[in-house]
């Protein structure tokens, strides 16, 4: 494996960064919050970037047949998860393309159900398209969260058209097992419903975790979904916009590509193609790099909070650079905790109600940073919070 210098970090102040250059974000506050990472991208990212620059034009373009070969190749080679080139839709961003999915799957009125606590925009992409919001919370057992599946399907009703998951999971950092998968496909099928499936996050993996499509368990609930993927989390390119959605339903697809193409939504920029066959072609080692230093990110950090600061409870998570950090035993209100973080302990992050109603007393770290930021913040934290 390449040597890659994640302790160096990036220079983000100053670049109209969302993460760091608001108003909020003051010279003696790190920010831990939004879910983007503080390292330069693959050098093959960049090398294919600059093609582009040099070309001097940035016109409208399309995607060739190189940019569906790079999608099919790498989950192929990296998920065991094979695709047609008519399966891929491509979409500037998952949240846009979650919109896009629950009105190709039902109308106004019909119910999509989520299982909170999980990524605030879930919640939108039902409510701002006239749908009806069905919750049906995880259980949690001391940070390790699992499928209320009873619960679940007690709450399902003749108006429900789908079920959207985040796999894996955010903000809890759960892989869902093959047989978690299984459990909810089958009660899909069962029920006549369309999977949602957010899947950004697959390729961010502790070792020895495994990331299932749900879409690879049977041809039957594969007609039933949607999966949405991107490099943007992976490999730091939220900025670029590119992202795919795998719809194997050609009805479904047709349905949803005429949504898309009525916002002028299918129409990539000059920049998405290189940006995901520079990461999918050209920078699995440094992926590989970066989960190692993610992974070592997230040990420190859990096993820190644990033996210094034991009034939190943190379970370490199998997936993505996100840690979800339970404050409950502070006794700091819960509409008081950012504030709190950001002035007593120089750190933003993201409150957890943002998450659903189950994230109160909850905040959520983005460790993917150089780990002497990580450690600054811990040390702020212990002396506040221990």
């Amino acid at each position: 494996m390449k040597k890659f210098d994640f302790d160096k970090g990036a220079k983000r102040k100053g670049t109209n960064c969302v993460k760091w250059d608001v108003p909020f974000i003051t010279e003696d506050v790190t920010p831990m919050w939004i879910a983007d990472m503080d390292f330069p991208v693959a050098p093959g990212v960049s090398e294919n970037l600059k093609k582009i620059v040099e070309q001097e034009v940035y016109g409208y373009q399309f995607l060739s047949d190189h940019y569906y070969e790079s999608v099919i190749n790498w989950m192929k080679r990296r998920h065991n998860y094979e695709l047609t080139k008519d399966e891929i839709c491509y979409v500037p961003n998952v949240v846009l393309g979650l919109y896009f999915g629950v009105q190709a799957v039902s109308d106004p009125g019909d119910e999509i159900m989520i299982m909170p606590p999980v990524y605030g925009p879930f919640f939108k992409a039902v409510k701002d398209n006239g749908r009806v919001l069905v919750e049906s919370p995880m259980k949690n057992d001391h940070g390790y969260y699992t499928i209320d599946f009873e619960d679940l399907e007690n709450r399902i009703t003749k108006k429900t058209k789908a079920i959207m998951i985040c796999n894996p999971h955010n903000p809890t950092g759960r892989v869902w097992t093959e047989e978690e998968l299984q459990q909810l496909s089958d009660i899909c099928i069962r029920h006549d419903l369309y999977i949602l499936s957010d899947d950004i996050h697959s390729e961010l993996l502790a070792k020895g975790k495994k990331h299932t499509f749900i879409g690879a368990l049977s041809d039957e609930i594969r007609q039933r979904s949607i999966m949405y993927t991107s490099p943007s989390k992976a490999f730091n390119l939220a900025g670029i916009h590119v992202a795919n959605c795998f719809i194997a339903n050609e009805a479904l697809r047709k349905k949803y590509k005429e949504i898309s193409e009525k916002s002028h939504a299918a129409e990539n920029n000059s920049f998405s193609e290189a940006a995901l066959v520079g990461a999918y072609d050209k920078s699995e080692d440094w992926l590989d790099a970066l989960n190692v230093y993610i992974e070592g990110n997230v040990k420190y950090f859990v096993e820190y909070i644990q033996k210094e600061i034991p009034n939190l409870t943190v379970w370490k998570p199998e997936a993505t650079y996100l840690v979800w950090v339970d404050f409950r035993k502070t006794g700091i209100p819960e509409n008081e905790l950012q504030e709190y973080m950001k002035k007593e302990c120089g750190v933003f992050l993201n409150e957890g109600p943002f998450f659903g109603e189950e994230g109160q007393g909850f905040m959520r770290f983005n460790l993917a940073c150089p780990r002497k930021q990580i450690a600054t913040v811990l040390k702020k934290m212990k002396e506040k919070l221990a």
